[in-house]
């Protein structure tokens, strides 16, 4: 695949070039593994999403492998203790916050299923929104509305409606490939 065929925002970086082909758009069912998409969501807002990608393996590593039954049991000292890691964002607020999230999350889970929680907001299909170019992206959507006052409502904290929006995106939920990228169609294929 050539470098310009891909959704122009990857650029070529080969860290976002790797993020854009192996991950970005997939649809994504694991409930653990949208619970990390979704706190790495929040720890990038107001930063770059590379600055996240090129921590990710430093938060998982001090985040414990972002397991949601150790997460909900951490308080006051692993914040101080993660306050001085060098390799993730170091903000109090979205540190508790994926605490928060960790003990949302296990209710949902034991409720009706992560993934069945946040699927439901697309009707547990991709949409395919058939961007002809980069200019036709858009920031959030009714669905992505809806999802983040569903998150809040639980617990979660950081998922305001663009942040849902660009994890809806980073999960398969809307497919913003553009059509002349060569994942488009893949992406469509998989839903």
């Amino acid at each position: 695949m050539t470098e310009n065929a891909r959704c122009g925002w990857c650029g070529s970086d080969p860290v976002y070039v790797a993020y854009h082909d192996d991950e970005w758009g997939r649809p994504l069912r694991d409930p653990r593994a949208l619970f990390e998409c979704l706190i790495l969501e929040g720890f990038q807002a107001g930063l770059s999403w590379i600055t996240i990608l090129r921590r990710r393996e430093a938060f998982r590593a001090a985040f414990a492998g972002f397991d949601p039954a150790v997460l909900a049991g951490w308080g006051e000292a692993e914040t101080q203790r993660l306050l001085t890691d060098p390799g993730i964002i170091r903000h109090r607020g979205k540190i508790e916050a994926t605490f928060a999230g960790a003990r949302a999350y296990l209710a949902i889970e034991a409720r009706e299923g992560f993934a069945n929680f946040i699927w439901k907001h697309v009707d547990h299909q991709s949409v395919d929104r058939q961007l002809g170019s980069l200019t036709q992206a858009v920031a959030q959507t009714e669905a992505s509305v809806a999802l983040s006052k569903a998150l809040k409502a639980e617990g979660f904290k950081f998922v305001g409606p663009t942040i849902s929006y660009a994890f809806m995106q980073a999960v398969g939920m809307v497919n913003d490939h553009v059509v002349t990228c060569p994942w488009h169609g893949r992406m469509t294929a998989h839903a």
